[in-house]
């Protein structure tokens, strides 16, 4: 396959994947879960990589969504397959790896970004980072993971606000909430990631693997393919095409 969205190199044990997709601030494209699945294959085969650990190219942005664009003309068919495509590929891949990856969050994560965090196994935030699930505002609601994950990580009720305003909070808020594991200043992200990543590697893969295995075993996939079903029933209604047209227009979406 060839590459052309992501960036990756192997140091020691640890495997580095870049977003790099800078002018679009990191957006999530087809193209670019294809490659990220790609190089996650390649890594769970390869004994000598232990801990994965994924960021965003800039200072800017972790993963500021999905691609609008990409999607913006979609029916109800293509909705669901587009997030069903998006589960398999990568959110609940991540979510069941069979080796540890650490979300480095460097700015924006926002719809698909903060879905993306959220299916990692540990999450650490610069003190720049932004999150939120603004689905809403595009008349659709969180189809990579969002209602599930969120809410187990920071329960219903906080889970309800932040989807239903699609407001953005800091990651100092973030933190409180439970939804990221540490927050540091942008220079020293990267180092606090490969310290935890370095703690990781000391124990032994297969306990570690056995303990993801463990944990998600808490979770049922249930919630998860019902979001794809209502996910994908947002496409094509009249408030779906306002919202994306507001967005593509730069103006607020008359709903």
């Amino acid at each position: 396959m060839q590459i052309e969205n992501i960036q990756f190199k192997q140091e020691g044990a640890i495997m580095y994947i870049t977003i790099d997709r800078e002018k679009q601030l990191n957006a999530l494209n087809k193209k670019t879960i294809l490659e990220l699945n790609h190089v996650l294959c390649l890594c769970e085969s390869d004994d000598d990589i232990r801990v994965l650990i994924i960021t965003g190219a800039g200072s800017k942005a972790f993963v500021a969504g999905a691609d609008i664009k990409e999607f913006a003309n979609f029916s109800k068919r293509e909705g669901t397959e587009l997030s069903r495509f998006g589960h398999e590929l990568l959110f609940d891949k991540i979510a069941t790896y069979t080796k540890p990856v650490i979300a480095a969050i460097n700015g924006y994560a926002l719809g698909g970004g903060l879905e993306l965090a959220l299916a990692t196994q540990i999450r650490i935030a610069s003190d720049n980072a932004k999150m939120g699930q603004p689905e809403v505002s595009l008349g659709v609601i969180p189809g990579y993971g969002g209602t599930q994950r969120l809410t187990q990580l920071v329960g219903k009720g906080k889970a309800m606000e932040l989807i239903l305003t699609g407001e953005m909070i800091s990651a100092k808020e973030a933190l409180a909430l439970g939804m990221v594991n540490y927050v540091v200043p942008q220079e020293d992200l990267l180092i606090k990631a490969i310290e935890m990543a370095n703690k990781i590697i000391k124990n032994s893969p297969r306990a570690v693997r056995k303990s993801i295995q463990a944990i998600n075993a808490t979770y049922g996939n249930i919630g998860l393919l019902k979001e794809i079903e209502l996910f994908g029933s947002c496409f094509g209604s009249e408030e779906f095409k306002e919202g994306v047209s507001a967005f593509l227009e730069k103006r607020k979406p008359n709903f």
